[in-house]
């Protein structure tokens, strides 16, 4: 059993940033590759991004490519997300998860199994 706990969203103007934490809790999230997804209201839940277990292998969704980066610590059980470069259209509550198969190209939902709770973020134009 995992369970992950999102933090640091909150509400930007357009061109701002925000630094997004995802704290798990278990002795087994270094060996979860880990994803970030993002639920627009009305819209269904989509692809952030993933990195390895080991954290050199990260993968985007083309729409954040170039302006959103994640990173791990394993040593403190706790996956980030930067957003840089804000949009109006990257409002959405934020899901960390994770990947028992340890892959980083899955964008599938239904490749994860634990979730957490979900931080909102807001942009304003």
């Amino acid at each position: 059993q995992v369970q992950l706990v999102e933090s640091g969203g909150g509400k930007v103007q357009a061109g701002g940033s925000l630094r997004l934490s995802c704290a798990a809790s278990g002795s087994t999230f270094s060996r979860y590759s880990m994803g970030w997804f993002r639920q627009a209201p009305g819209k269904e839940r989509e692809f952030v991004a993933a990195i390895s277990w080991s954290g050199r292998i990260p993968y985007y969704a083309d729409s954040v490519k170039g302006r959103f980066t994640i990173s791990r610590d394993n040593a403190k059980n706790t996956v980030y997300l930067q957003l840089n470069s804000l949009k109006p259209e990257d409002t959405a509550i934020y899901y960390c998860a994770t990947n028992p198969r340890g892959t980083t190209t899955d964008t599938d939902v239904a490749a994860f199994n634990y979730w957490g709770q979900g931080t909102q973020v807001t942009v304003s134009s």
